[in-house]
């Protein structure tokens, strides 16, 4: 049994590695697709950000739709959205006019599929597993989340050595394993289905938003500008370390392994020992938040390549104790009916993070110290709203003991 549910757990834990690849995979290559599409910084980092947008606007869709007609069928479905823009991506590099347009129009489509697999992954999840074995499998997503997180920058950095959307086989293939994964390895799913219309729909998803939102709101935004700040700061590790360090090739996709294995061995760590503690999640959830504003303060002060790779280190780590306790919290907390729909506006806020974060710090990044100053008042409102709400500031006193065990 132990056996067969690590297998589940790898099969659905390619749904968030689809949704990372989409975009961490293209970082390292941007100045190289700026090149070569002669577009702008701005236009390079919407490539990312549509994407994301398009995920986010699709995740509530996703999860109306996963209620009633079963995640495994919209799994499926959103699994060849992501191929079929894959497919118009790679026709993009072959030699067709207009590039830019094409590359648009395929990562449209491709951030359509994906609004149906990580927050459907997390909603699997939670259909098929209960207790401490939900928060542990909650936890190996995140894991699985940290592992493309690292190794696609790697990895899209050694497919730029051959074209710049060669990258985008590589995302084909990833995304047709996990559609074959799925399709033979889940035969069925315990889930209330719904039958209700879509105008009962909205208003259970008013009243569940006028009920949840004291909680969920500053959850919620915690992560997505964790992942804003995260993401925003990686694109802009791609520009400084390749037009300032002439870094570039392997070595570049290495540089960007440090920060994000650090994200991935702290999120495996929070997933494997929080199991259903909520005290001492929300204990991790105040330490990942300080390590994320310390991270940030640091930047506004220290500007080499060293203390770049130090400082986004340290956030990740933050990060890393913050993402797996905001899952757990939010899936635990509601059942049945409600659980598909919470999850899907955690992770359609969430995605929007991940969305602007490219956008903004394109745009901040002419202005270094200002572009700190922004985050560090990002990060900081939304910790003290996650304080206030949650009621936390008891806990801050006991912080140095969650280091070294509960």
């Amino acid at each position: 049994m132990k056996l067969k549910t690590s297998f589940l757990i790898i099969i659905i834990g390619l749904l968030p590695l689809v949704m990372v690849l989409g975009n961490s995979m293209l970082i390292p290559i941007l100045p190289l697709m700026e090149e070569e599409l002669n577009i702008t910084p701005v236009q390079v980092g919407f490539l990312l950000s549509v994407f994301s947008i398009l995920a986010a606007v699709v995740i509530p869709i996703v999860g109306f739709l996963s209620d009633r007609f079963g995640r495994k069928k919209l799994v499926l479905i959103s699994l060849g959205f992501v191929m079929v823009g894959s497919i118009i991506t790679i026709i993009a590099g072959r030699g067709v006019a207009n590039p830019y347009e094409w590359v648009l129009v395929g990562r449209v489509i491709q951030g359509i599929g994906a609004g149906g697999t990580a927050p459907l992954a997390m909603a699997l999840v939670g259909d098929l597993f209960e207790g401490s074995e939900r928060s542990k499998s909650l936890g190996a997503l995140e894991v699985f989340n940290g592992i493309g997180k690292v190794f696609s920058p790697f990895i899209g950095a050694i497919a730029a050595l051959f074209f710049w959307y060669s990258a985008f086989y590589v995302y084909f293939i990833i995304s047709l394993v996990a559609f074959l994964g799925i399709y033979f390895s889940i035969k069925t799913v315990d889930q209330q289905r719904s039958n209700d219309s879509l105008t009962k729909y909205r208003k259970m998803l008013l009243k569940v938003m006028k009920k949840e939102a004291w909680w969920l709101f500053p959850l919620s935004f915690l992560g997505a500008i964790g992942l804003f700040i995260l993401f925003g700061l990686l694109v802009f590790l791609s520009f400084e370390i390749e037009r300032i360090y002439q870094i570039n090739g392997i070595f570049k996709g290495i540089v960007f392994m440090i920060p994000l294995g650090a994200l991935t061995v702290v999120s495996y760590w929070t997933g494997k020992n929080i199991d259903s503690d909520h005290v001492y999640m929300k204990q991790l959830l105040l330490l990942g938040a300080m390590l994320q504003t310390g991270a940030l303060v640091f930047f506004i002060f220290f500007h080499t390549l060293e203390a770049l790779i130090f400082g986004l280190t340290l956030a990740a780590a933050g990060l890393g104790f913050v993402l797996p306790c905001i899952n757990t919290l939010i899936t635990s907390s509601v059942g049945g009916k409600e659980r598909g729909l919470i999850v899907s506006l955690y992770a359609m806020v969430r995605f929007l993070g991940v969305a602007f974060g490219p956008i903004f710090f394109s745009l901040w990044m002419e202005e270094v110290v200002d572009m700190f100053v922004k985050a560090v008042i990002l990060i900081t409102i939304c910790s003290l709203w996650m304080i206030a709400a949650l009621k936390l500031k008891p806990m801050i006193k006991k912080l140095p003991s969650v280091i070294i065990g509960k």
